[in-house]
């Protein structure tokens, strides 16, 4: 029996693997930071095993409220299915008996760096998209946009980023539908937006974290959603050259799209407490609110984050700095869930890819409701 994570995203500590009973792993923390509670490692040979892994340090994370979540597991690398887990407060215990030699686990559905790759170059494939080259991270990999319609003068500009937080990974998997349906031929409102707006796409904010198996940060440690007000080439660069870029483009529409640790529901969470906050933008955006939750049921808006009280807004995270300086209509950051969806719960898969794929093609719609009166 082996346990291993040098590949792509893996990232685990092995205490004890010698015995497929007590399999005792410690969940690792970020490269050069404490966030601690991304994991994706891979278990060969125990095949037909009533497997008992526990992470024992679960209770240490950095969002310790486990109760309700069922760890991912896959075969294929494709289909990633719920297993049951436990947890008592201080550990994790997954019960699980392996159908084959090879099996994966996961904090959530892993969206390899490969699979970024294939990602940009379907999206290049479409006469609509340019690639643009934006610079390099820490580690050397290409910071991509892409480009999608025709910019003019009068088009307005949605910007659209993911994976700020590498380990959300749900949040590429949305970009992923997203991108289906925008760059679909035979979708009207697909259509029907690129005469009215160019879309501004990054996928992954956070290559580098990502390959690392971080949770939270890039390769220097730092958290790029606290970095908006004064990012640097030395620390934040993928910040940095987004910014730069917003900066010559201009933002009407935002999203930045994340994963949440602890709430089993998806939601959106505003700009309300940034000084410069407006009734229009408040209806603005509860207009969109609400055509996102007709659009797919598993859009809500009972739970989620409080809302900021008035001037109390951290200009640090991109949808506060990016409602504050580009006055953008709309500006919202969209949170998925790591468990399952409780408002439509799926014993199987839990919050999957696959929903996670649907719920950004569905954004397209409050994105065209409230794209004519955005100015």
């Amino acid at each position: 029996m082996k346990i291993s994570s040098k590949f792509d995203s893996g990232r685990i500590e092995i205490v004890k693997a010698k015995d497929p009973s007590d399999i005792q792993l410690k969940i690792d923390h970020d490269s050069h930071s404490e966030f601690r509670q991304w994991f994706h490692f891979r278990l060969q040979g125990a095949m037909n095993q009533a497997c008992r892994i526990r992470l024992i340090n679960a209770g240490e994370s950095s969002y310790p409220k486990w109760e309700g979540y069922n760890i991912v597991a896959s075969y294929d690398r494709e289909t990633w299915f719920r297993v049951p887990t436990e947890f008592d407060g201080k550990q994790l215990l997954v019960k699980h008996t392996p159908e084959f030699n090879d099996v994966y686990y996961a904090y959530f559905a892993p969206y390899s760096f490969e699979r970024h790759l294939n990602l940009i170059a379907y999206a290049q494939q479409s006469p609509i998209c340019k690639v643009k080259d934006l610079g390099q991270t820490l580690d050397g990999h290409d910071l991509n946009l892409l480009v999608i319609g025709k910019p003019t003068v009068t088009k307005k500009k949605v910007w659209i980023i993911a994976r700020q937080h590498p380990g959300e990974t749900m949040a590429e998997w949305f970009i992923d539908g997203m991108l289906e349906r925008l760059l679909d031929p035979d979708d009207a409102i697909a259509k029907q937006l690129l005469t009215q707006a160019v879309f501004y796409v990054v996928p992954n904010m956070n290559i580098d974290g990502s390959i690392r198996g971080n949770l939270r940060t890039n390769a220097s440690g730092a958290n790029l959603n606290r970095e908006w007000l004064n990012p640097t080439m030395e620390k934040s660069p993928e910040v940095f050259l987004v910014r730069e870029k917003m900066h010559q483009t201009g933002v009407d529409l935002f999203l930045d799209v994340h994963g949440d640790e602890q709430l089993p529901y998806n939601f959106l969470s505003g700009a309300e407490g940034v000084p410069s906050f407006s009734d229009k933008q408040k209806q603005l955006c509860e207009q969109f609110k609400a055509a996102f939750i007709r659009a797919n049921p598993d859009m809500q808006g009972q739970y989620g984050y409080p809302t900021d009280r008035p001037n109390a807004g951290d200009l640090s995270m991109a949808t506060n700095y990016v409602a504050e300086i580009f006055k953008a209509g709309v500006a919202y950051t969209i949170e998925m869930p790591f468990k399952d969806n409780a408002s439509a719960p799926d014993e199987t898969f839990g919050w999957s890819p696959e929903r996670s794929q649907r719920l950004g093609a569905s954004v397209l719609n409050p994105i065209a409701e409230v794209l004519p009166v955005l100015r």
